[in-house]
């Protein structure tokens, strides 16, 4: 299983696992497990106005999502955990994913600021727009990369 983690499971990592899914789906890829959670997530939030407009307007459904605390059980279970910021790495660390646990942007090849995505919460939705494309972008490189990385169909669950 891949793991998203933002702070509020509400805007990014929502965003993220669902074009994650979305990007492998269209590799003919759907036996990849993708989850996300929040360090800080009030449980049972939907997703964030912004983030599910912004998902609908590039084909992206977070209709049925539900916000969740990011705990040690999601962890254990992850086979990857990407954070939005080095602050969810860290924490995820801290609940036991070790070497599990990247930042996002860095998974993907980037470095410095680009390889953090901000969080747009409480933006217009012009913010929401640029952490989707950036997400997209970021992405689309994690897709390719977990793909080559887990070989044949059954190491795909194991990347």
């Amino acid at each position: 299983m891949v793991l998203m983690v933002c702070t509020g499971n509400v805007c990014r990592s929502p965003l993220a696992a669902a074009i994650l899914r979305k990007k492998l789906a269209e590799r003919g890829r759907d036996d990849i497990e993708v989850a996300s959670a929040g360090t800080s997530a009030a449980d049972g939030e939907p997703a964030s106005e912004g983030s599910y407009l912004v998902a609908l307007e590039n084909g992206v459904d977070l209709s049925t999502h539900v916000a969740r605390q990011l705990t040690t059980s999601d962890v254990d279970a992850a086979d990857l955990v990407f954070g939005m910021s080095e602050h969810h790495v860290h924490r995820a660390a801290e609940l036991g994913a070790a070497a599990r646990a990247h930042l996002l942007g860095h998974y993907a090849g980037s470095a410095g600021p680009d390889a953090v995505v901000e969080d747009p919460f409480g933006g217009d939705l012009r913010e929401y727009r640029a952490t989707y494309q950036q997400l997209d972008g970021l992405l689309d490189r994690v897709a390719e990369r977990l793909l080559r990385e887990s070989g044949d169909r059954g190491a795909a669950s194991q990347p």
